[in-house]
């Protein structure tokens, strides 16, 4: 089948001809058609398989007919995250070059005044993240009573991110006839609930098994001790070993874990870059580009890169540590092996990691094989303490006694003696009661005879059981004179 048989205009099928297509993909070739007929679609489909064109180019074909009218939107596409409302952005400027089409893009990070000037003017495409889009409406700018097709987008992801509220409030500001695509890679049951809700006798496209990872992705657990520095050591021979890698993304569970797995590799010569979600939009867009052009072909992401980032010659992925939830790790991997090339995805799997692993193996129906020796092969370790996800604080307990905090002897000597020492101690610089101080050093504190004894003292309840003298009755000398006047009686 060819796009030519599924009913585009001809300035689309130009326009997709000049960007290099001819066959569309499973979930292209049935969704479209339905799409065309006016019909809601309910599309369930792996990341990578070509989904958001599944609905850009009929949008395209139905915004031939009609005209935009100023803050009426004649079509809103919501999307969970900046990165992937502005892939669609450019979406629409490629497949829509034959057409004079007003698109606007309402994210987090950019003026609110250049936005409303653009929905001012009147757009056909309105292109949108929950926050920012309920932001607009809120203040007046925005009306969303003349859109005539919904595109909910990545709509598990949107469960994930906490953004259904928002969704299920946006919905009922559109009207009522809309026509409402909605497209997902899993279907949890809060999303079968909110695609019941929201749908009118959808069409269910589905072309793959629920979360399900692509058959062109090589999956391999490499099993590494729990440290964090042992786990960057293990990360960085990963890299250097890798066969035919040409780029990269690494995926890592927290914010704070991106930021410093970028700087550990940036110490150690890999030209890397760091996406999250608490980088301005200039940054991330700057980061992504690096990334895009090769000039730093290691992306360290935290799952805000693991959604429809559309960068299709992607080698290799690594995550750095087990994703909490088993669907993410489906979105991870799916960043490598897209458009039927082939792919590589690592994951660093310590022996606390277990359940996480079992979740994935469960979900994607498929045993992950270790590469090299398995989780036996490692020395024992150590207990976790749940609240603070390393070690027990009695392990670390010493002769001082008191919160279990280690002799500062013995912190310098350990942090020495590890492989990654030199990048530890600048980690521990953050928390200057934990950096090693030597006890000869000429700043370190005077014993505790040498201090000024008439210092005040200071601090709730301190001194209270020292002998300072003989006990004080009354006020002793300091009683005011009005006090020793004699009383006069009568």
């Amino acid at each position: 089948m060819s796009f030519a048989e599924l009913g585009l205009s001809e300035k689309v099928l130009t326009a997709v001809t000049a960007a290099g297509y001819s066959t569309p993909t499973p979930i292209q070739a049935q969704a479209i058609p339905h799409v065309l007929a006016r019909k809601d679609v309910l599309g369930i489909a792996q990341t990578g398989t070509g989904k958001t064109a599944a609905f850009t180019l009929p949008m395209l074909t139905i915004l031939e007919t009609g005209r935009a009218r100023a803050r009426m939107p004649r079509t809103l596409i919501l999307e969970p995250t900046r990165e992937l409302a502005a892939q669609v952005e450019e979406n629409f400027t490629r497949y829509g070059v034959n057409q004079k089409l007003s698109v606007a893009l309402l994210i987090g990070g950019v003026s609110f005044g250049d936005q409303d000037a653009k929905i001012t003017r009147g757009v056909d495409v309105l292109i949108a993240t929950p926050g920012r889009l309920l932001d607009h409406v809120e203040r007046g700018k925005l009306l969303l009573t003349g859109v005539e097709l919904l595109v909910i987008d990545e709509a598990d992801r949107m469960l994930d991110m906490g953004f259904i509220p928002d969704i299920e409030r946006i919905c009922k500001l559109v009207p009522f006839t809309r026509q409402t695509l909605f497209f997902t890679a899993t279907m949890p049951p809060e999303i079968t609930r909110i695609s019941e809700q929201f749908l009118h006798n959808p069409v269910r496209v589905e072309v793959s098994r629920p979360a399900t990872a692509a058959a062109t992705i090589t999956q391999r657990l490499i099993a590494s001790n729990a440290q964090d520095f042992e786990k960057r050591e293990t990360l960085r021979k990963l890299i250097k070993g890798a066969v035919d890698l040409q780029n990269a993304i690494v995926f890592c569970n927290r914010k704070r874990d991106v930021a410093t797995l970028h700087k550990s590799l940036q110490r150690h010569g890999f030209p890397a870059v760091a996406l999250h979600g608490d980088m301005d939009q200039y940054a991330r867009m700057a980061a992504l580009e690096s990334f895009r052009t090769g000039e730093n072909p290691i992306l360290v992401a935290s799952d805000v890169a693991a959604r429809g980032l559309d960068i299709p010659a992607v080698s290799h992925v690594f995550n750095f540590d087990v994703p909490t939830h088993a669907e993410d790790y489906v979105h991870r991997i799916g960043r490598t092996g897209r458009a039927g090339r082939l792919g590589t995805a690592f994951t660093i799997v310590t022996r606390h990691d277990d359940k996480l692993v079992s979740a994935v193996e469960k979900l994607t129906g498929q045993t992950i094989a270790f590469e090299g020796p398995g989780l036996d092969a490692l020395p024992p370790g150590e207990p976790r303490d749940e609240r603070r996800g390393g070690r027990r604080d009695d392990k670390r307990s010493s002769s001082r006694g008191g919160r279990g905090r280690p002799e500062r002897g013995a912190r310098a000597e350990s942090v020495a003696s590890r492989p990654d020492a030199d990048e530890n101690v600048a980690d521990t610089q953050r928390k200057p009661r934990r950096v090693p101080i030597r006890p000869d050093s000429e700043t370190a504190a005077p014993p505790p005879a040498a201090r000024n004894q008439d210092a005040p003292r200071r601090g709730r309840g301190h001194g209270r059981d020292d002998d300072d003298g003989p006990q004080v009755k009354g006020l002793g000398d300091h009683v005011p004179a009005f006090l020793l006047r004699p009383a006069r009686v009568g």
